[in-house]
């Protein structure tokens, strides 16, 4: 991947008070679950510190239990392949490429479900009320139309949401589809460096944390239907996007800093109860696919990142 298109797409995750509220948390000096108030997932400092605390609370447990705990108690994440490209009759061949990438995964039972701008906007008004079909319409661009689509879908059939331009690398896959738990990819944008963290550097300990923002992408996502989390992450963004603002910002409002407040919300309620994980961070995730970064849309205003631009 090329690190400025990350650094653009991470810079907005670093909106507001983040930078400079991310340099000193009075959080990381314990671990005490009770410390966190009641909305901190709003709060992106805060936010920030649980789920590096989640990170960590992970691996503590991988390493007491090699094995696993067992399978999650309820139905298991089922072989469908979720994608999005608002038209499908302009769908560019590089795109197409990625795609087809996984085929493979046909002849292992997998249903594919792929999705455009009017296809989806049926799809909700199906299965959905008003308001979603309302906030739909008011996402403004194909990638924000993405992010509503795959919290609806997932949270309504369950199933594996990846991007367009995801390629399938290889077998890892069959990881996401041995339980019931949700699956998402964690992520470290170091502010002061303005560049992702190595994926491979989040199982570190004693990762400095200083200057750095932790959070979850929305791509992919791997749950069962009805997960509390997709649930909670749609009703917040569905309540953004009928708000007052104009123009919803992507990230904070449909994108992966909106599943990273539910995600946070719904773990932390779950650690203050004692109850068992129902979510697992996917810290191997670039060894089983990877974005592609040197696709000619990301030139133009298809890639969200041009639209205020173009």
């Amino acid at each position: 991947m090329r690190p400025n298109e990350r650094d653009s797409e991470e810079t907005r995750v670093a909106r507001g008070s983040v930078v400079a509220s991310a340099l000193n948390s009075p959080l990381r000096a314990t671990s005490t679950i009770h410390a966190y108030p009641p909305g901190f997932e709003e709060d992106d400092r805060l936010r920030s510190d649980f789920i590096r605390e989640l990170t960590l609370r992970q691996l503590r447990r991988d390493r007491a239990s090699p094995q696993g705990e067992g399978p999650i108690r309820g139905a298991p994440v089922p072989r469908t392949l979720v994608r999005f490209w608002h038209d499908p009759s302009d769908v560019p061949p590089d795109v197409r490429k990625c795609l087809e990438s996984w085929n493979t995964l046909r002849d292992e039972g997998f249903a594919f479900r792929m999705f455009s701008d009017v296809s989806a906007a049926a799809y909700i008004a199906e299965h959905y009320g008003p308001r979603e079909r309302a906030a739909f319409a008011r996402c403004r661009h194909p990638a924000m139309r993405s992010d509503y689509l795959r919290m609806c879908f997932v949270l309504a059939e369950g199933g594996l949401y990846v991007d367009a331009d995801d390629v399938l690398l290889g077998g890892a896959w069959k990881d996401v589809f041995r339980d019931g738990a949700l699956k998402v990819q964690p992520l470290c944008y170091d502010v002061p460096a303005r560049c992702m963290v190595p994926a491979s550097e989040l199982r570190r300990t004693d990762l400095p944390t200083d200057g750095r923002i932790f959070y979850v992408n929305n791509n992919p996502i791997a749950a069962p239907a009805g997960h509390p989390v997709l649930r909670r992450a749609l009703v917040r963004a569905t309540d953004r996007l009928l708000g007052d603002e104009p123009a919803p910002e992507i990230q904070s409002t449909t994108g992966p800093g909106n599943l990273t407040a539910a995600l946070a919300a719904h773990a932390h309620e779950s650690l203050v109860a004692d109850v068992r994980p129902d979510s697992e961070l996917m810290l191997d995730w670039e060894g089983t696919a990877e974005t592609r970064w040197d696709l000619s849309y990301r030139d133009d205003a298809r890639n969200w990142r041009n639209m205020d631009r173009c």
